[in-house]
């Protein structure tokens, strides 16, 4: 996870989309960030390290991506994974065995593939909509939902959904989840 610069925030949208997350470069003053290509760095002595160790971990020019995305997005923090799969995965360990998911019912193979025959099996539940139609998601939320999963457009069939309106049902069972917290079975999580 990458923080923004908090002055980053501040600047314009075109301006952020070109520069932010970058700073210059301080080796040889490169204004924008170089593509670092290497997967190990050197150590002063083990553990003892410039911020770096290995690029799988943190890397310089991964920073100023997750960094310039945020700020785009208007966030505080960034996350930026090699693949969507390696993201999906990652977000569904959030989750607790018992909670629910609804997921468009039209979405990469492999997301299917990894709800299906494995998350599952840990206690997970999903339920998949066709997500174009708002109702059928405002329909398939239960006190367990703790996600919207949503691709726009999505694929195979590069169907659209209404991001905005999908979200307006998110915020509602999550507000609900708020006043009436007995009926999601806990007090401290919802949507």
């Amino acid at each position: 996870m990458t923080r923004v610069f908090d002055e980053d925030l501040s600047a314009g949208f075109g301006t952020r989309a070109i520069h932010a997350g970058q700073r210059p470069e301080p080796l040889a003053g490169a204004i924008m960030t170089p593509v670092y290509l290497t997967s190990t760095y050197v150590q002063d002595a083990l553990g003892e390290h410039k911020g770096y160790e290995y690029a799988r971990g943190k890397n310089p020019t991964r920073e100023a991506f997750e960094r310039n995305v945020a700020a785009l997005e208007g966030g505080r923090h960034g996350f930026a994974f090699a693949s969507g799969m390696g993201c999906l995965d990652s977000i569904m360990k959030l989750f607790r065995s018992g909670d629910h998911v609804i997921c468009a019912e039209n979405v990469y193979g492999g997301t299917f593939r990894l709800f299906d025959r494995i998350l599952q099996h840990f206690g997970l539940a999903f339920t998949y909509v066709d997500t174009r139609d708002a109702q059928r998601v405002a329909d398939a939320v239960r006190p367990t939902t703790r996600a919207i999963l949503i691709e726009t457009p999505t694929n195979p069939l590069m169907r659209i959904t209404d991001l905005a309106a999908a979200a307006s049902i998110a915020r509602k069972a999550r507000r609900e989840a708020a006043v009436h917290p007995e009926r999601c079975g806990c007090r401290s999580r919802s949507l």
